[in-house]
């Protein structure tokens, strides 16, 4: 059985809180190059809620690759406007 994971309580900060954004972001884009929304979905939201905490010096360390598609081109498939997952019955 592998060792146990020690969650870390303190929130991140500076350099750190910087660091986990732009990997959340990442991981949402590979999820997203391997076709699994599902899994994207809940990484981009966690992504956007730790970019969100940024202020505005934060905000332009993170690479404007990564900004452009989690700010507008991820936007454009899950907004709001878009139809929840777990649709309709087939």
């Amino acid at each position: 059985m592998p060792a146990k994971k020690k969650k870390n309580t303190a929130p991140l900060t500076g350099s750190a809180l910087v660091k986990e954004t732009c990997r959340r972001i990442r991981a949402a884009r590979v999820l997203w190059d391997a076709h699994k929304n599902g899994p994207c979905r809940g990484e981009r939201e966690k992504a956007m809620a730790l970019y969100e905490s940024l202020d505005e010096a934060q905000r332009e360390q993170v690479p404007q690759v990564l900004r452009v598609w989690l700010r507008y081109r991820s936007e454009k498939y899950f907004g709001d406007h878009r139809t929840p997952p777990g649709g309709g019955e087939r």
